[in-house]
């Protein structure tokens, strides 16, 4: 119900037709990354940095993605694509820790998580476009 009051307003030029569930699904993942890595960072780990930058990108992604209005297409694929460079990152750092850390193998899995839904978004917004 949310999503069809939020897919009137989420309008972005050229882009009328959006997928709202394929939209719905990378704000989720956005957002469990955005607490994975909060938490992570927390463990004062060689992670931490990676962790805190991520969960701020994330963050900064979901609420791109909640008020649309002013972004054009090309702004959004560009966050897409940083969202998901800076969890390839932090998922990255994390794995060298997964084996002792079960909140660094969580952690992990939520940036991965993150990145195959910004690729997904990413994609949506591509056959939008043609």
């Amino acid at each position: 119900m949310m999503m069809d009051e939020m897919s009137k307003n989420l309008r972005m030029p050229g882009m009328e037709m959006m997928d709202m569930a394929v939209l719905q699904a990378c704000m989720d993942a956005c957002s469990a990354c955005e607490q994975a890595c909060t938490i992570c960072s927390m463990q004062r780990m060689d992670c931490a940095p990676a962790c805190m930058n991520c969960a701020d990108m994330a963050g900064t992604m979901m609420r791109g993605m909640m008020r649309m209005q002013g972004m054009t297409p090309a702004v959004m694929m560009a966050m897409l694509d940083a969202c998901a460079a800076m969890c390839q990152y932090a998922m990255d750092k994390c794995m060298d820790h997964a084996d002792m850390s079960e909140v660094c193998r969580m952690c992990a899995q939520a940036c991965r998580a993150c990145m195959d839904a910004c690729a997904a978004m990413r994609e949506s917004m591509m056959k939008q476009a043609s």
